[in-house]
């Protein structure tokens, strides 16, 4: 029989889980088909790669948005602190930033891609860059077939082939064919944390414009369903950015669906109108759309104006307290009705795939087939942004990788 651990996708949950099967002293073969090991990894969080959270682990399980329970024994066995020691023991240091959220310092992903080639190649692991078409099962455990019809006999394999979100990045959905075929059910993939188009065309001319500190409410048919602080971007289409990305997570099903965006969100209605006057104020003989300077960023201002339904040639000192009412309402409550969410080859992760069901959490192996394995995307549980998502790949492969 083989002594051979497959492990089928280099990204993060791949590199981690060969890792660890080969230092427990197993002889480890990490297969992936992409020249560049890591490429989506090298793309997350826009290219400075959010590594994970410093939240507890009790926080890390309320923000896993689907099959949080699942996930456990994986976090309490593996956690932020463990992936964290793993990286910076290759030299590259890490740094914390807003909502707990851990980058390296460098503001490279690339690095933290090299720290984990780098930990598996201490290990022992050798890489073979090549295109699994299928996988069989074997008296001597399983058969990887390569596109070119070589084969590979190994006795354990760890699937972590990612899902469908970014295929240019190598995630085709290949793994959901290999548990197919040893009769896995797979849960319909879709996106998740992915960018908004809204109905409102006016979006496209405020393309580029990053808004900080803002608060976004997501309604469903009228009740609120999600509510967040933090930082979104304008579109072309419509809405992204972290607090939309994550908004987008909680829109299951078919709904009319708005996002009401507070844009003062550490003022309250009274006192936002109080500032406006102050403003106002001091610009009395100034037209409106010239009067918004210091409350509003540059771009957003002729928009606010246009939806306010105050001329904008209209000289603040004339403007009345119900003209400022309906200001304040729009500042503190800006609504975008959502059309849909974009391509799920645009989503930054997938929700769906393996179901958890036929998974042993403890261990990753699969409940159908003795010596199968799954680790990270590949399997039905996702997160909202924030390094969860990582740390979800990073946990799942440790278990993987320690149970083969």
């Amino acid at each position: 029989m083989s002594d051979i651990v497959a492990v089928i996708g280099a990204g993060p949950a791949g590199l981690l889980a060969a890792a660890f099967a080969a230092k427990n002293g197993n002889k480890v073969c990490l297969i992936e088909k992409n020249k560049i090991i890591g490429k989506k990894l090298l793309i997350t969080g826009k290219g400075r790669c959010n590594v994970t959270n410093s939240a507890s682990m009790e926080d890390f399980i309320a923000n896993t948005a689907v099959n949080a329970s699942f996930m456990y024994s994986a976090f309490y066995s593996f956690t932020n602190t463990d992936i964290m020691d793993i990286i910076e023991s290759e030299g590259v240091k890490l740094k914390e930033e807003r909502g707990g959220r851990i980058f390296p310092v460098s503001d490279r992903a690339s690095d933290v891609r090299n720290a984990l080639v780098s930990f598996a190649s201490k290990q022992g692991v050798k890489f073979l860059h090549a295109e699994v078409k299928a996988v069989d099962k074997s008296e001597d455990g399983f058969v990887v077939i390569f596109a070119d019809s070589k084969k590979l006999v190994a006795s354990k394999v760890i699937v972590a082939t990612g899902g469908v979100s970014y295929p240019g990045t190598g995630s085709t959905g290949d793994g959901y064919k290999i548990a197919r075929k040893f009769g896995h059910k797979i849960v319909e993939p879709k996106a998740s944390l992915v960018p908004l188009v809204t109905k409102e065309k006016y979006v496209s001319k405020l393309m580029g414009l990053s808004l900080k500190n803002i608060a976004v409410r997501l309604l469903k048919n009228g009740k609120e369903i999600y509510s967040d602080f933090g930082e979104m971007l304008f579109t072309h289409f419509g809405l992204s950015g972290p607090v939309i990305l994550s908004a987008s997570s909680h829109m299951k099903g078919d709904g009319d669906y708005k996002i009401e965006i507070d844009l003062k969100p550490a003022l309250d209605f009274k006192t936002l109108d109080n500032r406006i006057l102050r403003d106002f104020e001091k610009e009395k003989n100034k037209d409106f759309i010239n009067a918004l300077d210091e409350l509003l960023p540059k771009k957003l201002i002729p928009t606010i104006v246009s939806l306010s339904g105050i001329g904008e040639r209209t000289k603040v000192n004339s403007i009345t307290r119900e003209m400022r009412r309906t200001l304040v309402n729009l500042l503190k409550g800006l609504t975008f009705s959502v059309s849909g969410k974009r391509p799920v080859n645009e989503a930054i992760i997938t929700s769906g795939g393996v179901c958890v069901k036929e998974i042993n959490p403890a261990t990753m192996e699969s409940k159908l087939c003795s010596g199968l394995f799954f680790a990270g995307e590949v399997i039905d549980v996702d997160a909202y942004t924030g390094g969860f998502n990582l740390q979800i790949a990073f946990s799942t492969a440790f278990l993987a990788g320690n149970n083969v």
